[in-house]
């Protein structure tokens, strides 16, 4: 019988680590792709040779036009079919709009909107021919809310989770499900790399990954893990717009951290 096939972006650390060992642990085999091929090769082997399943790797830029098709090229190649979607991969920018580099910006939108949907586009209808998919596509709780000095970023995953949610809904019934992924503050080094100092506490990336994937498993439509997380999501439902974005705003505002910075690009996963 063959294996059912898991795909994850990002899958080079963090969350999405977290996740292709879940699914090699649940027996699926696993295409792993990320920019860093190194990680990404020490991760096959230790996925191969602890649950006995077959990893391919496959490094790509989700920034650049042409990393989906390249994606799908190789799974033509390698005759796979993808049961499972992950779409881990994310990228943020971090400070003031107009002095960001425009570039960054945009290349924020191509990694955590444009390569998420094509993705997501071009592998569902093999899904429904077959009767069955699961994807999980990874927002945050930033998704509930607006967020000055990372106000791009904020877009991103609001886009993410309308577009998951709607999906959903559009499938439901096909066999194939649509999962939301929305963790706060995350240990992967997210804030770090923005020079952000947060006054809540990060969540261990293992944790928030099995919620995610349980809640793909089982079909759920959105997934805030944690405690602290669900509150802050209905915080934000209730408070006034404005107030809310104020909120955020002081959070994030490079003079109210500890150090001022230059605006600096970061990845989420490599």
């Amino acid at each position: 019988m063959l294996r059912k096939t898991a795909l994850i972006t990002g899958a080079s650390g963090g969350i999405g680590l977290d996740l292709a060992v879940l699914a090699a642990r649940d027996g699926f085999d696993c295409v792993l792709i990320a920019r860093n091929e190194k990680k990404l090769t020490e991760l096959k082997h230790v996925l191969e040779k602890r649950y006995q399943i077959k990893a391919y790797t496959f490094a790509a830029d989700l920034s650049k036009p042409d990393s989906v098709s390249r994606i799908l090229s190789f799974l033509e190649e390698h005759e796979l079919t993808v049961d499972l979607l992950f779409n881990n991969a994310g990228f943020a920018t971090s400070g003031r709009f107009a002095e960001i580099d425009p570039s960054e910006d945009l290349n924020s939108i191509h990694v955590n909107v444009v390569a998420l949907t094509e993705l997501t586009k071009r592998l569902v209808p093999g899904m429904l021919d077959r009767g069955f998919g699961r994807i999980l596509n990874v927002a945050s709780v930033a998704a509930f809310m607006p967020g000055p000095y990372m106000s791009v970023y904020y877009a991103t995953k609001a886009y993410v989770l309308s577009l998951s949610e709607a999906l959903a809904s559009e499938l439901d019934g096909s066999g194939v499900t649509v999962t939301c992924l929305c963790p706060g503050p995350t240990d992967t080094n997210f804030f770090d790399r923005a020079q952000i100092t947060l006054p809540f506490k990060s969540m261990p990336s293992h944790l928030v990954a099995f919620a995610g994937y349980r809640g793909t498993l089982k079909g759920k439509r959105v997934v805030v893990p944690g405690a602290s997380n669900r509150a802050m999501v209905t915080f934000a439902k209730f408070l006034p717009r404005r107030l809310l974005t104020e909120v955020t705003g002081r959070i994030q505002n490079p003079d109210q951290q500890q150090q001022e910075t230059p605006v600096e690009e970061f990845a989420v996963s490599n």
